[in-house]
């Protein structure tokens, strides 16, 4: 053996920063060229940089789509079919369900474009293209600058270049900051605005494992819906008009039914959403102990009542299918998140990288000067900051978890347009039409005793941990006049309130006069929201955005330090809802002490895990028939189904619905989830246990070809088979 080599290995090992090591990162597409497409190559990628990004030549971004602003999503054939995620795909899908055309429960299968469906309001844009505009930004920037001062100009370029850029087109244009200000782009989007529901699993395939399973592996969720994007007869964005035509794609994905092995190159292209990577100890210290047991705790309680009431009625289950499924998501990525960060000791380990990054600083005046106070100004900070943070999750989380408060903070602009003195009566119309036409909406999915026992609830967990001396002065008066007895309190306020009850409120807005606006201002809903929200602008806004600007502006430097700690290293920039690129590929993982993970699961599992009478899983009559006949057609591989699979591409929310993608650049996956430790990766990524969870997409086309008959949707589709 060459010792020396060996030596030189090792030496590298450890003084490589752990943020550097294995394939972590969410890369910046047009500059995977320059950065990460040699090691993908390594990997075994067979395609260029070229075909992952272009702007001169039809490429796979031209294939990803950002789905509703908030997922993503891939075209998968020439007419603008697109494939995202069953829980993407949710409330749309709850929208047109109603008891008589449950299509939650039943799925939905259009049996042709006729059949296919309008979500209004739903879009799908694409990336036109991605420009560094660092320096342009940076022309307009001066060194002594305030924030706000910095933040104006920034605007102003910002607006300039994108105006520029998209002058004579109908393409929109955002300049995004990376690097916590470091670094600027321009997205330049084009985005339709037909997207038509096409087909989607019944739950019992779509959400099988529910809440059981959520953010958990060994996984057998067919986490999956289509739609379709239409276009005008230019192949343009238009709005819903039955003219319209389906989109003309530059770009579909090829789908891949050959399968995978485990350690098979796998890349994930898509927008994920936020990630705070680059957090220092105090700022991780603050999520694990403080913010997220709190956000825990409060929708513990919303959680229990939602959960009781879907269970009585079919109704209820509709009506609070999409709201339980919101909560739920984030409730258990916060359990799963403080327990990845406690099992792997994250606190500790930012400490001691920023123990390697004092050493750094220290041994260079010039550093020194920089930078020799930023570690001890965020400890200080981030204490300041503390106390209002939890006011202000208490308003965010605890009192606008309460649906009718919500409602409520919809009718401040009418109060607003009320006491001004003149009164625009004409203006005051139009509000009131404007809040006629929320209240249908509203109401259709409202069950006022979920909203009744959650209001109490709630609001017992405020008063009892919201920080006492920022608490508002209506609990102290509540707990006076009612003596502390909450139910009475709840009871006035269900009995009387006009947010709670669709009959009375018609009957206000109907009857509405601005002189008699006091009988808004004296709603207790309405008083207790505005109470509420008057008292945190009163006391913790300002101390909350003036601490947190200054966190920010701190991490700007910390950043920029750290940036240059790497040399020629790139750090990936955090997450911010853009366009990004991960690479890894399938493993499995060794989740903790003798329980080691494999990569894939089967249909099997499903069988395994079939119980009737657990409303998780259950799964249809036809499913368990097709696996019991062994029917899996073209799909299955030695005997059996595959399901779902994991690999070590570095996710977040956001990059749900996102194409995994295998070397050829053909689509094997599905991205759906990851495992419950392995969402601390939006803080600390571990590349041992940071797993992303795909739907097979073998399993995708079984359940369309298969299970739902839908075979005129696989004939739109490219299927490779060898």
């Amino acid at each position: 053996m060459n010792y020396k080599k060996l030596l030189v290995v090792v030496f590298c090992i450890f003084i490589t920063p752990a943020f550097l090591l294995a394939e972590e990162g969410m890369w910046i597409p047009s500059l995977v060229k320059k950065i990460n497409i040699d090691r993908m190559q390594e990997l075994g990628f067979k395609l260029s940089a070229e075909d992952i990004y272009s702007v001169n030549k039809s490429s796979l971004k031209d294939g990803i789509v950002h789905f509703g602003g908030g997922c993503t999503a891939e075209v998968i054939s020439g007419e603008g079919l697109i494939l995202t995620n069953h829980h993407c795909g949710y409330s749309n899908i709850q929208r047109h369900s109603s008891v008589e055309n449950d299509y939650l429960t039943d799925g939905v299968w259009a049996e042709n474009k006729k059949a296919e469906l309008p979500c209004k309001g739903l879009t799908a844009t694409f990336i036109v293209r991605i420009e560094d505009v660092t320096e342009k930004v940076n022309s307009s920037l001066t060194a002594n600058m305030t924030e706000p001062e910095r933040k104006a100009a920034i605007d102003k370029v910002s607006a300039s270049i994108t105006a520029e850029a998209t002058k004579d087109s109908h393409y929109k244009g955002q300049v995004k900051a990376y690097y916590y200000g470091n670094e600027f782009y321009l997205i330049v989007t084009e985005t339709y605005r037909d997207v038509r529901l096409v087909g989607a699993p019944p739950s019992s395939i779509g959400k099988f494992g529910g809440d059981t399973d959520n953010w958990v592996w060994p996984r057998h969720t067919g986490d999956f819906s289509l739609f379709r994007i239409y276009a005008n007869a230019d192949n343009e964005p238009a709005d819903y008009s039955k003219d319209n035509v389906p989109y003309k794609s530059k770009f579909s994905f090829p789908i891949s039914i050959k399968g995978m092995q485990e350690g098979d190159f796998t890349m994930v292209y898509g927008f994920p959403g936020r990630t705070s990577e680059y957090l220092t100890s105090h700022g991780v210290d603050q999520i694990y102990s403080v913010t997220n047991p709190h956000a825990i705790a409060i929708r513990d309680e919303r959680l229990k009542v939602m959960d009781a009431a879907m269970l009585e009625s079919a109704k209820i289950r509709i009506q609070y299918a999409s709201k339980q499924s919101r909560v739920s998501n984030a409730w258990k990525k916060w359990q799963g998140q403080n327990t990845g960060l406690a099992r792997y000791d994250a606190i500790n380990l930012k400490q001691q990288r920023e123990a390697d990054f004092t050493k750094w600083v220290n041994e260079d005046a010039t550093r020194k000067k920089d930078y020799g106070s930023l570690l001890e100004t965020f400890g200080d900070l981030y204490e300041k900051l503390e106390p209002h943070r939890l006011h202000r999750l208490y308003v965010n989380e605890g009192m606008y978890g309460i649906e009718a408060i919500r409602f409520a903070n919809g009718f401040r602009k009418l109060h607003e347009m009320s006491v001004e003195n003149p009164v625009n009566a004409e203006e005051v119309t139009k509000e009131i039409e404007k809040r006629k036409k929320a209240v249908a909406g509203y109401f259709k999915n409202y069950h006022q005793p979920i909203d009744k026992k959650i209001f109490r609830a709630l609001i017992e967990l405020s008063m009892e941990k919201m920080p006492q001396d920022l608490q508002p002065a209506i609990f102290e008066k509540i707990n006076k006049k009612y003596s502390g007895n909450l139910d009475k309190y709840t009871e006035h306020v269900f009995n009387t309130s006009v947010f709670v009850d669709e009959s009375r409120m018609n009957d206000f807005l109907d009857n509405y006069k601005t002189k008699k606006v006091y009988k808004l201002e004296q709603d207790p809903i309405y008083q207790l929201m505005a109470s509420v929200l008057n008292h945190y602008h009163e006391t913790s806004s300002t101390a909350y955005s003036e601490t947190n600007g200054e966190i920010v502006k701190l991490y700007r430097t910390y950043m920029k330090a750290l940036q240059e700690m790497s040399g020629e290293k790139k750090l990936y920039p955090d997450a911010n809802s853009t366009l990004r690129v991960a690479f890894g590929k399938v493993e499995g993982y060794k989740a903790r002490n003798a329980v080691q993970y494999e990569a894939f699961t089967t249909l099997e599992g499903i069988a395994e895990k079939y119980d009737p009478e657990h409303r998780d899983f259950k799964a249809p009559k036809r499913l368990i028939e097709l696996y019991k006949a062994k029917d899996y057609g073209p799909y299955g591989v030695n005997g059996t189904l595959p399901v779902a699979f994991v690999s070590s591409n570095h996710t977040s929310g956001g990059n749900s619905g996102s194409p995994v993608i295998n070397a050829n650049g053909e689509l094997i996956g599905l991205n759906f989830d990851r495992n419950w430790i392995g969402t601390m990766s939006d803080i600390v990524y571990d590349p041992s246990v940071c797993r992303n969870i795909s739907v097979d997409i073998r399993y995708v086309l079984f359940i369309v070809d298969k299970f739902a008959g839908a075979t005129h949707l696989i004939d739109e589709m490219k299927i490779v088979k060898d």
